[in-house]
């Protein structure tokens, strides 16, 4: 049985090409970052160590990677840094194996973080700017007014 936490966001002990495979998960992200839309995915592993690797629908060049450690007793935690030099520290909660929802602390600001989840799904768990909301699909996301 796979024991993976963070399939879809996720986030603290490297598990990079060489672990990838059969024992492994990867999911859509959606996150919300100081404001900001990001979305991408996360690849967890059957030992609960995985990556995430986020962009700014904003600004495709605003990148953000990251490692998550999970267990389905504790839940997860993790860090994340982004190219504009910002990082931040989260913690998530697993809904399902490959489903789940977190918050964190960035450098400048909050965040708030759904994986393996629809946007329609995800939106309860996100901290969505005031008088804005998710619309579209998929990758293909961005926050319009309400």
């Amino acid at each position: 049985m796979k024991k993976i936490l963070l399939a879809g966001i996720a986030c603290i002990a490297l598990a990079g090409p060489a672990g990838a495979g059969l024992l492994s998960s990867t999911g859509p992200v959606i996150a919300i970052l100081d404001g900001e839309l990001f979305v991408g995915t996360a690849e967890g592993n059957y030992d609960g160590a995985g990556t995430l690797s986020i962009h700014s629908q904003k600004n495709a060049a605003l990148t953000c990677s990251g490692k998550f450690t999970s267990s389905a007793e504790l839940g997860g935690k993790g860090k994340l840094g982004c190219s504009d030099g910002s990082s931040a520290t989260f913690t998530f909660k697993r809904l399902n194996i490959f489903k789940g929802h977190g918050t964190g602390r960035l450098s400048r600001g909050s965040m708030s973080f759904a994986y393996g989840l629809s946007a329609e799904e995800a939106a309860q768990y996100l901290k969505l700017p005031k008088g804005k909301k998710l619309a579209g699909n998929g990758t293909d996301l961005k926050l319009v007014n309400l």
